[in-house]
C-alpha cells in the first residue's frame, strides 16, 4: 500500500446511500487471490458496477461521470461481514482517501486505519443532509482536517469533530504503517534497552 500522508483534504464526494454494505459487496470473494494490493480498485463494487457479461451498469454511482472525488459518503453500517482487508485495499486503490458513515463495522474501521484510509463517523442527521446535498449538487465539497479532527461541509459551514485513535492519527499524519512507526522509534528503543542493561 502506498505511504500517503493525510493532513487536510478538500474534495467533492461520491454518494453511496445504501445501509449494511458488507465486504463481499465491496470486493467479491472471487477477486481475493491476487498477490499484489494494486489493482483491487478495478473490482471495487464489481457486481454493482458491471453486469455478468462485463457491461457497465450506468445507473450505479461509480459509473456516473457527474460524481468524483476522494471521499466516499456511505450509508449506515458500512464494512460489515467478513474481516477481509482487501475491501479497504479496493477502496484505497480506487482513489478514495476517506469514507464517511454514521457507523462502521469495527474490523473494517481498524483495517482502514491500518491502510491509510480515514473512516469518519458523523451523525445520521448530518449524513442524510450530506447525501441530499451531494446528490442534488455533485460539486458539493467537504474539508477534512485530521490534525484538528474536524469534518466540514464547505457550502453550509456545518462542521463536526470526529474521533480517532491518537496513535492511528499520528501514523496517518506521518504516512506510516505499524512497522514504519516502530522503525521511526528505533533510536529510542535502543537507548531504552541500553539503559536497562546498565541497571542490571
Amino acid at each position: 500500500m502506498p505511504k500517503v500522508k493525510f493532513d487536510i483534504l478538500e474534495s467533492t464526494c461520491v454518494p453511496l446511500p445504501f445501509e449494511n454494505v458488507d465486504t463481499d459487496q465491496i470486493i467479491p470473494a472471487r477477486f481475493l487471490s491476487a498477490t499484489s494490493r494494486q489493482g483491487f480498485g478495478d473490482n471495487l463494487f464489481r457486481d454493482w458496477r458491471y453486469t455478468k457479461t462485463g457491461d457497465k451498469i450506468n445507473d450505479f454511482v461509480l459509473n456516473k461521470t457527474i460524481y468524483n472525488g476522494k471521499v466516499l459518503v456511505a450509508g449506515k453500517n458500512f464494512g460489515s461481514g467478513s474481516s477481509r482487508e482487501h475491501a479497504v485495499w479496493a477502496i484505497f486503490d480506487y482513489g478514495f482517501r476517506a469514507v464517511v458513515s454514521s457507523f462502521f463495522a469495527d474490523i473494517f474501521m481498524n483495517n482502514a486505519l491500518n491502510n491509510g484510509l480515514l473512516p469518519i463517523v458523523i451523525s445520521e442527521n448530518l449524513l442524510k443532509k450530506l447525501h441530499d446535498m451531494v446528490q442534488s449538487d455533485p460539486a458539493t465539497k467537504v474539508k477534512i482536517d485530521l490534525e484538528k479532527q474536524t469534518f466540514t461541509i464547505l457550502y453550509t459551514g456545518d462542521s463536526v469533530k470526529f474521533a480517532i485513535n491518537p496513535y492511528k492519527k499520528e501514523c496517518l499524519l506521518k504516512g506510516l504503517d505499524d512497522i514504519d512507526f516502530l522503525l521511526s522509534m528505533k533510536d529510542l528503543i535502543i537507548s531504552y534497552e541500553n539503559t536497562k542493561s546498565l541497571l542490571k
